[in-house]
């Protein structure tokens, strides 16, 4: 049974909706002990309290109305966004079953015929309200939740960044390079992927997170230098045939170590955890090619399995220029850095030999954005070498 609301209590809203002033006044009776009542006797005047304040909780609804019926109503508060789920109960003197199977088709929850009992209109809203009140909970917590797993998915992205990071730092700082090198080639390979992600030759490789991988996946291109000699590693001169074989081997070794990491998660993790890990997988099988194929080139001359054209892997294509086109400009240990524009002429005569040709064209599209950014994030000690 239906009880009045506790004092203090917020108190649902109905809306009745009839044409006859007699109806309303006799559903308003039955309900106003247990709720707060508005009424509107047309259908253009329903629809313009049912968007106000306070918004109803639930309407009842007369089917036969001059003008606009309920079922246009109903249609019409279905098309707008605050009003769309209201729950509606139609009332009316019609009880064919095609008519309540029109009205049920249209979205309406219930349908009670006339005269109403008002046992059965206060049950009928009593059980409408709860159900709403629980779709409208389960609606809140399902959105709590998405915002939950959004903040958790960001906080795991961002634990993935900085250990990305913290890998190529750990690599860099045994080398003569700086942390600062990571952050322009990752940033170079970001300006040609997306220069070339229309591209016809590209569109397939660069297509969805791929493209987000390879940038994400490009600091680590060097991690195999952890496992050089420092004797050779931080030589100030020129490599001896025999040492430049030693640090050719650095490629491998960072793809190794990738691949070990990935056999040791997929070996201890199980069956299922290893499927909901599959874009972490995807992300180290991105970084292991990047690493192992940077040094090929174009013309199958590079190393270290002399691959050549369309068997370099796009992501490995796209390190290759970034990484060159960095070595030049900076200062190292062993070398001054080189001017601007020597550095566009040793890329350009790698076009197709060094360098995939597209990837050259996009370097030489995009040259005027890869300066900015090499002056931007420019080593303290060679704030001036770019020219």
């Amino acid at each position: 049974m239906t009880v009045p609301a506790a004092e203090g209590a917020v108190l649902s809203t109905v809306l009745i909706v009839d044409d006859a002033p007699q109806n309303l006044a006799v559903l308003g009776e039955v309900l106003q002990p247990y709720y707060r009542v508005r009424a509107a006797n047309s259908g253009e005047r329903a629809l313009r309290v049912a968007a106000s304040q306070p918004r109803p909780d639930i309407i009842l609804l007369d089917v036969m109305m001059p003008d606009m019926d309920g079922h246009a109503v109903l249609q019409s508060l279905r098309g707008m966004p605050e009003t769309r789920d209201i729950p509606v109960i139609f009332i009316t003197a019609m009880d064919a079953a095609e008519d309540e199977e029109r009205g049920l088709a249209l979205g309406a929850v219930d349908y009670i015929t006339k005269p109403a009992i008002p046992a059965i209109v206060l049950a009928r809203v009593k059980t409408h309200l709860e159900l709403k009140r629980a779709r409208d909970r389960l609606a809140c917590e399902n959105e709590w939740l998405e915002r939950e797993v959004a903040s958790r998915m960001r906080e795991n992205q961002l634990i993935q960044d900085l250990g990305v990071r913290a890998l190529a730092c750990l690599a860099e700082a045994r080398d003569n390079e700086t942390g600062q090198h990571i952050v322009r080639t990752q940033a170079y390979v970001d300006l040609l992927a997306r220069h070339l992600a229309g591209h016809d030759r590209f569109r397939l490789a660069l297509a969805g997170p791929r493209r987000d991988m390879i940038v994400k996946a490009a600091p680590l291109h060097d991690i195999g230098k952890v496992g050089i000699p420092d004797a050779i590693l931080l030589k100030p001169g020129r490599l001896t045939p025999e040492e430049f074989e030693i640090m050719k081997a650095h490629p491998l070794i960072g793809a190794a170590a990738i691949g070990r990491a990935m056999g040791q998660a997929m070996a201890q993790g199980e069956g299922w955890a290893v499927q909901q890990a599959a874009g972490a997988f995807s992300f180290l099988e991105v970084a292991q090619e990047i690493s192992q194929s940077h040094h090929e080139k174009w013309d199958g001359s590079g190393y270290p399995a002399g691959l050549a054209g369309d068997a370099i892997p796009v992501s490995a294509r796209l390190m290759a220029l970034a990484d060159v086109f960095d070595a030049l400009i900076c200062r190292r240990v062993y070398k001054a850095a080189m001017p601007l524009e020597r550095a566009y002429e040793i890329i350009a005569s790698g076009r197709g030999s060094h360098f995939d040709p597209d990837v050259a064209d996009a370097f030489f599209a995009c040259r005027d954005l890869f300066v900015e950014i090499a002056e931007r994030y420019a080593d303290s000690d060679s704030a001036g070498d770019i020219s």
